[in-house]
């Protein structure tokens, strides 16, 4: 099968969701959009020794029977699609990308795959299928690198240094959660981890932090982790950092922001909501993508995606 990898024209998105080096034989014929690398100083060339083909965008949409974009598919390609074309990447059709899959993906009848690292899926209409041959945690290394970033980024737009008087509270014992204490621990800060058993003790000492990363994604508009009447409790100036990016589902109430903007204050409260985090250090992020794709997605007949329907 033709698969056509195209850029992703998300807001400030840089990564490369394939290297060269990554790229091996398979089932599929590789189409690799002109200048697809670029941002990391790869050449069109590279690609081609690897055996891929290179063609425009247009030339992309219009010939390939799948297309791999990292990010969500944006409103200049929307006329671009064709239908029963499948669509491939992180897609989020319950979160961020619920408008594409409402109003594009399924009057087209597109079969939409979101390469979600805990639940990888395939959605069709009303029906959404796991993948079986790609294992649950495939792409951890990237759900850490969203924990470091998320803190990384959310710190130094807020314009805080963590001392020895900072409390931290680090929601869930996920990957994301992982990375976040990775970064935040490197300062003097009192930090507390905690877990879905013991989020009372959590709420009982709310107020007590000034940063509090959250790692958990719900993915459901009812099951808040922090609700409106918890963050009325909060000291003015706390910092949030939702490194699990699950606006408006983990933290109520709240709304995505972006790298250029990162953070909006309410109510005297700072919150940092950014869905691409891993952007930031693009170069190391790339790599991490890079061989778990390879190992997991383009190394498999993309076919077998429409063998689930």
């Amino acid at each position: 099968m033709q698969v056509g990898v195209i850029k992703p024209l998300y807001p400030f998105e840089k990564r490369v969701a394939i290297l060269p080096n990554d790229v091996i034989s398979s089932y599929n014929h590789l189409v690799i959009e002109r200048g697809f690398g670029s941002l990391l100083g790869i050449d069109d060339s590279d690609y081609a020794k690897r055996g891929c083909e290179i063609l425009t965008r247009d030339q992309i949409f219009a010939e390939c029977e799948a297309i791999f974009c990292l990010k969500l598919l944006q409103p200049s390609d929307y006329d671009k699609l064709r239908t029963n074309q499948l669509v491939v990447g992180w897609t989020h059709p319950t979160g961020s990308g619920t408008e594409f899959f409402n109003n594009i993906a399924i009057p087209l009848g597109l079969l939409i795959v979101d390469l979600d690292n805990i639940n990888p899926s395939l959605y069709y209409r009303d029906k959404k299928i796991p993948i079986p041959w790609i294992p649950r945690d495939f792409i951890r290394g990237n759900s850490v690198m969203a924990g470091v970033c998320a803190t990384l980024h959310a710190l130094i737009s807020y314009g805080y240094y963590p001392n020895s008087y900072t409390n931290v509270a680090i929601l869930a014992p996920g990957n994301v959660s992982q990375g976040a204490y990775q970064l935040i621990s490197k300062f003097n800060c009192n930090i507390r981890l905690f877990y879905r058993k013991t989020m009372d003790q959590f709420y009982d000492t709310i107020v007590d932090y000034d940063i509090i990363i959250n790692g958990i994604e719900v993915d459901q508009p009812d099951l808040h982790i922090i609700n409106k009447e918890q963050l009325k409790k909060l000291k003015k100036g706390t910092l949030i950092i939702d490194a699990a990016a699950d606006a408006g589902n983990a933290i109520e109430g709240t709304h995505y922001t972006n790298i250029g903007d990162p953070i909006y204050e309410e109510d005297g409260i700072a919150f940092y909501e950014v869905n691409n985090a891993p952007t930031i250090l693009y170069r190391e992020s790339s790599k991490i993508i890079s061989e778990s794709l390879s190992k997991w997605v383009f190394s498999h007949d993309f076919i077998d995606f429409y063998q689930l329907i």
